[in-house]
C-alpha cells in the first residue's frame, strides 16, 4: 500500500518509519510519474519489508523545497530516519530494485 505524506505525517510516516521507506516526489502532470506510478504499486504490493510514501510536489512545495527536488520524479530511500539514496527520472521495475537492494545493503 501506498501512503500520501505531507508535511504533517512527514516526520511519523518516514523519519520515524521501523521500516526502509521509498518516497516519490511527483505531480499529476508529470507524465514519467504516471510511468513509475504503476511500478511503484507493485513494489509496494509486494515488497512488505519496504513503506512506499508519496509526496504530491504542487500539494507540498515547502517537502519539495527542503530536500531540492528541481526534477521529478525523484526518488528517495530513507532507512533510520537517515536519506540513503535519490533516484531522478524514471527507471524500470528492475532497476528501481536493484538500487533500492544496494541503498539498504
Amino acid at each position: 500500500m501506498e501512503i500520501t505524506v505531507t508535511k504533517d505525517n512527514f516526520a511519523q510516516q518516514v523519519l520515524h518509519a521501523e521500516q526502509p521507506v521509498l518516497v516519490d516526489f511527483w505531480a499529476t502532470w508529470c507524465g514519467p510519474c504516471r510511468m513509475l506510478a504503476p511500478v511503484l504499486e507493485q513494489i509496494a504490493q509486494e515488497r512488505q519489508d519496504i513503506r512506499v510514501c508519496k509526496i504530491n510536489v504542487d500539494e507540498e512545495p515547502l517537502l519539495a523545497q527542503q530536500f531540492q527536488i528541481d526534477s521529478i520524479p525523484t526518488l528517495l530511500i530513507f532507512q533510520n530516519g537517515k536519506q540513503l539514496a535519490r533516484m531522478t527520472g524514471y527507471c524500470d521495475r528492475q532497476t528501481l530494485l536493484q538500487r533500492l537492494d544496494e541503498a539498504l545493503a
